[in-house]
């Protein structure tokens, strides 16, 4: 039946719900659209499936660097109980818990795939559902496979069948070198995968170099193969199910499945941009208001990956947060508080995303590597420490093997990027995002005392390297 809403999501993952939670709060009513599972990728496909199937294999490389547990440790990885730990994080492909809290939110729920129809209408099937105040986009993005010979007609792994998958290949060829082929090289390998990657450029490139060598020493050490400069030239899976790549170098790689983890496209190429006079398929540009640009009438948001500002599904949700009390903001006829860090801007997408690889040793940074710090033109000064040196993470494992680095501006005196890498480092990173969001003096931190003996304590340690304050 048609349907009119204060507000209409297109998207029902994280960013989605979160955009309509906040709207509602604000006193609006809500619809979201989903044509898939509610909850979407992180759910199902991503954050969560893929650190299941991480978790288990950390947790017993954990257990083996720490004497008197690693002489207990007489087995490998369960594969049937991995996968089986894994799929009960995403109810067995099934929504209804998702769909049973969006109830509760009251927000109300139209499956099928919504189009917009012009300003403020979005048509599912042959439901019209118009908007009083806005719409937001919050579609996500899909994998891309990019035009090698052959690739789309091998049935390539994309994240999803990656983090899907029952059964472990007896050789996986990875094309890629960002975050999903590394967390995923990493899962197969310790479920007993032969991993090849093929990497043409850096490995974590985003990362600080250091983050991407140590990550690099580390898959080796599991018997992981990285073939640098590399790419396939052309695909084909054979009848028994083989899988050959010939190769930019010349060489010939044969697998039993290939995953492709190059990057990801904008899902926008068929929700009805062309209506509104934008073009399908290409990321949205947003204020950050997260109000779409260049839509007459200021009534389209775009929230999440489909904005292209991080790719990340807490930067998503934080974006939905900010939106979802934008519009109620604007709705009602409050005043709107979009100046840096006020409560309806997203400005935490320009200088603190915090992101985690969760590799072994995991990867965890926020705000600017050094190399970014000094494109935007500040003046900085780079401090490292070698993690295994503090107290805290000799007692987590012995020989622990870790580095941790902060970039400070100087003229300001503030940190504007922290990077760690170690075994669950995750856990410091945190403290090192509020630091880079609250601009907190390094003088102010100096009296952030450390609990010893913990992995925190390099904290002390990254401001004795920088020095005390005069």
């Amino acid at each position: 039946m048609d349907a009119t809403y204060d507000v209409i999501v297109l998207g029902a993952g994280p960013a989605g719900e979160n955009a309509a939670d906040y709207a509602v709060r604000g006193g609006l009513t809500a619809v979201v659209v989903e044509a898939e599972l509610v909850g979407g990728e992180c759910s199902y496909w991503a954050c969560m499936p893929s650190k299941a199937l991480l978790r288990s294999g950390s947790a017993l490389e954990a257990a083996r660097r720490v004497e008197g547990a690693k002489e207990a440790v007489t087995g490998g990885l369960d594969v049937d109980a991995v996968f089986a730990r894994r799929t009960s994080f995403t109810s067995g492909w099934k929504d209804q818990g998702q769909v049973d809290w969006l109830a509760g939110a009251k927000i109300d729920l139209v499956r099928g795939h919504g189009r917009l129809a012009g300003p403020k209408v979005v048509r599912v099937g042959d439901t019209t559902l118009t908007a009083r105040h806005a719409v937001v986009v919050a579609t996500g993005t899909t994998a891309s496979v990019p035009d090698v010979p052959g690739l789309r007609g091998a049935r390539p792994w994309t994240s999803r069948e990656a983090t899907s998958a029952t059964h472990v290949p007896g050789r996986l060829a990875v094309v890629g070198g960002g975050v999903v082929a590394v967390e995923m090289a990493f899962a197969y390998a310790s479920l007993g995968s032969s991993v090849t990657m093929l990497v043409r450029g850096d490995l974590l490139a985003r990362a600080e170099p250091f983050a991407g060598e140590l990550v690099a020493d580390a898959l080796r050490a599991r018997g992981v193969s990285i073939r640098r400069g590399v790419g396939a030239t052309l695909v084909h899976r054979d009848d028994d199910g083989t899988v050959r790549l010939a190769l930019s170098d010349g060489d010939d790689l044969v697998a039993d499945e290939v995953l492709v983890a190059v990057g990801r496209s904008p899902h926008t190429d068929d929700i009805g941009l062309e209506t509104v006079g934008l073009t399908p398929g290409l990321w949205l540009s947003v204020d950050d208001t997260l109000r779409v640009t260049g839509v007459e009438g200021g009534w389209l948001y775009a929230v999440g990956d489909a904005n292209h500002r991080a790719l990340l599904t807490h930067q998503g949700k934080y974006q939905a947060r900010i939106a979802g009390d934008v519009i109620a903001a604007r709705a009602a006829g409050r005043t709107v508080d979009d100046s840096a860090w006020g409560v309806h801007a997203a400005s935490a997408d320009h200088a603190a995303v915090p992101q985690v690889v969760f590799s072994d040793p995991e990867v965890a940074y926020v705000g600017r590597t050094a190399a970014e710090a000094a494109h935007a033109g500040l003046r900085t000064r780079i401090v490292d420490y070698d993690l295994g040196r503090v107290a805290g993470a000799s007692l987590h494992a012995d020989g622990y093997a870790g580095k941790a680095r902060m970039v400070v501006d100087e003229d300001r005196r503030v940190l504007v990027g922290v990077t760690f890498v170690g075994q669950d480092v995750a856990e410091l990173l945190h403290a090192a995002t509020i630091a880079v969001a609250g601009e907190v003096p390094i003088d102010r931190l100096w009296h952030a005392v450390p609990s010893y003996p913990t992995m925190s304590e390099v904290w002390l340690r990254l401001l004795e390297a920088y020095g005390r304050p005069t």
